[in-house]
């Protein structure tokens, strides 16, 4: 089985946001595979440890995101491929990340059954990646999924929605996305970090792909950055439970306005 996995790597959730000139700065900050890439490659790997196969990560970024492909593959994962699109600049959203994705697929003739992309990314929380890449790559695609089942070409998956779970069935090749509680990713070991150094990574910029730049920049524009005002704090009310209601009533309605 081909299986190809698609992450971002991102802040630790540990990490304390700050801003400088009004973008985020990333100076000493620590970055890890997004969360629920995580699961993605999880399942990718155990899919190839069920059925064979090979399992290929896909990142688009600087450098740095090397680091996230090699992870991957101290977990399990057989090969990398890093595309730098610096040359875009700020011009970049979920519409440039997909059709960028899906030219590196081709590019690089990446034999696929199955593609695994993490439900969202932490730091920008669009989940649209995964399915504008089954759109352009034409093939189906289930989001939120908890649960994965292949027999033969028939896949049944468990999609999360909204605290309820649905049950699909499709057909291979297809692109899902992988929600919390889908497994629980395995830490790189000691053996497979050490592997990881030897697999091999393909590293590729946009003069590699056959893509209009024109036709790939960001479709969405970012007109300011800022942290969430601060919570201020609240207010306990006091006296009998009848006055206690009243008194929030006219709060709401006087000084919040939300009523």
């Amino acid at each position: 089985m081909n299986i190809l996995v698609c992450l971002k790597q991102t802040f630790d959730t540990e990490e304390k946001i700050t801003l400088e000139n009004g973008r985020i700065n990333e100076e000493g900050v620590e970055f890890v595979i997004n969360p629920y890439d995580e699961y993605a490659v999880e399942e990718a790997i155990k899919l190839k440890e069920q059925f064979g196969g090979e399992v290929t990560v896909i990142t688009i970024g600087p450098e740095r995101a090397e680091q996230a492909l090699r992870t991957a593959m101290a977990m399990g994962a057989d090969k990398g491929v890093i595309v730098d699109i610096e040359d875009l600049g700020d011009n970049v959203d979920e519409h440039t990340i997909a059709q960028v994705l899906a030219a590196t697929i081709k590019e690089e003739d990446l034999a696929f059954d199955i593609i695994l992309c993490g439900y969202m990314a932490i730091d920008d929380g669009s989940a649209q990646v995964g399915p504008r890449l089954a759109e352009l790559l034409e093939i189906p695609h289930i989001s939120t999924i908890t649960k994965l089942t292949i027999d033969g070409n028939k896949v049944t998956v468990d999609k999360d929605v909204e605290g309820d779970v649905e049950v699909i069935e499709s057909t291979l090749p297809i692109l899902v996305t992988a929600q919390q509680g889908l497994n629980e990713p395995r830490y790189p070991s000691l053996p497979g970090i050490m592997k990881a150094k030897k697999k091999p990574l393909t590293r590729l910029e946009l003069d590699d792909l056959d893509l209009d730049e024109e036709e790939i920049v960001a479709k969405t524009e970012t007109i300011e950055v800022f942290l969430p005002p601060k919570k201020q704090a609240g207010k306990i009310l006091q006296g009998e439970l009848v006055d206690q209601a009243k008194e929030l009533v006219h709060l709401l309605r006087n000084e919040a306005k939300v009523i």
